[in-house]
């Protein structure tokens, strides 16, 4: 889904090759889905000149090594999220020198959600300003994990925060406009049994934010049998809203509640509810005269579908969410314009986050790879 799917619907995109641990299961992976070239090694993929980008969907804990050596190696580097293990070594990648000057390799975290029309219709339905308080909630039934996944080894950076966490915090960050000042709390239910030990499978966290809003984020990869869609859910303060039929000692005051149902697979399905609430009120003693409500839905499986400015931008309603962040990738090697970006501070804000909430919870951040980037 993440780069096979996309790249067949793409014209300038061909997966050319593809690399495992075994080449066995390399070579079988590329026999189902139609990749002409099996390499023997990682880096017999960065040495091939007629390589240009290179997708890193390996553990956590080997993103930054190859990452940086795809880097040196001259390619543009699409890399899995969380981007690296932890803050430490985000701080090393997103300064390396090779990709300064703007004529280096393009390097992106693949937070995919962000890319989808739906996630860019909620966003403008909100100020982020007016933001008090922020929820989201997301889980992975217990059938489709198993506790010797990469997920649940703490020396490869796995953890539901690391697997999880990392939309609902971008997410956060994103509708508050602004980064945490801190975790305020954190608990998870996490293993203890040595090579397990300290991967958390289940997670809550709370945040404050600089305007006082609180953000709480809730997931699981253990979750019940039956699979759930993802939410986020955004509230605001009291705004004043212009009304020219009140009399100017009334005041017309709206609280909006927006709910983004399915914002991880949008592509699956997804709604997008918001939910206003009025009231009039004297402007002299607060005095409340009138009180309603008004609510409403929107879905958005293209940008014509959302309108507003992005109404024209490419896109089908069949399009995966990984589609639409192929599309602003290749834009941007290619040297036009994408409308939409993941940068550099975006992503290791987004890690120093979850450093933040893995120290809240006990059991601190996941450690680095040890691999000598010198």
């Amino acid at each position: 889904m993440a780069i096979i799917i996309p790249a067949k619907s793409h014209p300038e995109v061909v997966v050319q090759a593809v690399a495992a641990r075994s080449r066995e299961r390399a070579e079988a992976f590329a026999k189902s889905q139609g990749v002409p070239e099996v390499k023997s090694s990682y880096q017999e993929i960065l040495d091939d000149p007629n390589i240009d980008a290179v997708l890193v969907p390996l553990a956590n804990g080997l993103h930054f090594e190859w990452a940086v050596r795809a880097l040196r190696a001259g390619k543009h580097v699409l890399l899995e999220k969380p981007s690296v293990s932890n803050s430490e070594e985000a701080e090393i990648l997103f300064s390396l020198p090779e990709m300064s000057g703007g004529n280096g390799p393009i390097l992106m975290e693949a937070c995919h959600n962000r890319f989808h029309p739906s996630w860019i219709l909620f966003q403008s339905l909100i100020d982020p300003v007016d933001v008090v308080h922020f929820d989201t909630d997301s889980m992975i039934p217990w059938w489709a994990t198993s506790k010797e996944d990469i997920h649940f080894n703490f020396n490869i950076a796995g953890g539901c925060i690391m697997a999880m966490g990392c939309y609902s915090f971008a997410a956060m960050r994103h509708v508050f406009g602004s980064e945490p000042v801190e975790c305020t709390e954190c608990t998870t239910n996490h293993f203890t049994d040595g090579v397990h030990d300290k991967c958390d499978w289940a997670f809550e966290a709370k945040f404050r934010f600089p305007n006082g809003g609180i953000g709480e984020a809730r997931s699981t990869l253990r979750g019940k049998t039956a699979w759930k869609p993802s939410h986020v859910r955004v509230k605001t303060r009291p705004v004043r809203v212009l009304d020219a039929t009140l009399p100017k000692t009334q005041e017309k005051l709206r609280v909006r509640e927006v709910t983004l149902h399915g914002y991880i697979q949008a592509v699956a399905w997804h709604r997008i509810d918001v939910l206003d609430s009025f009231e009039i009120r004297n402007k002299d003693n607060g005095q409340i005269t009138k009180q309603w409500s008004e609510s409403y839905f929107r879905k958005a499986y293209s940008f014509a579908e959302a309108g507003g400015e992005y109404r024209d931008l490419p896109g089908e309603v069949w399009w995966m969410s990984y589609r639409y962040q192929l599309e602003e990738f290749v834009n941007r090697i290619k040297g036009r314009k994408a409308r939409f970006w993941i940068d550099h501070s975006d992503s290791l804000n987004n890690m120093k986050m979850i450093d933040m909430a893995y120290k809240k919870s006990g059991l601190g951040p996941r450690p680095s790879s040890g691999f000598k980037w010198e």
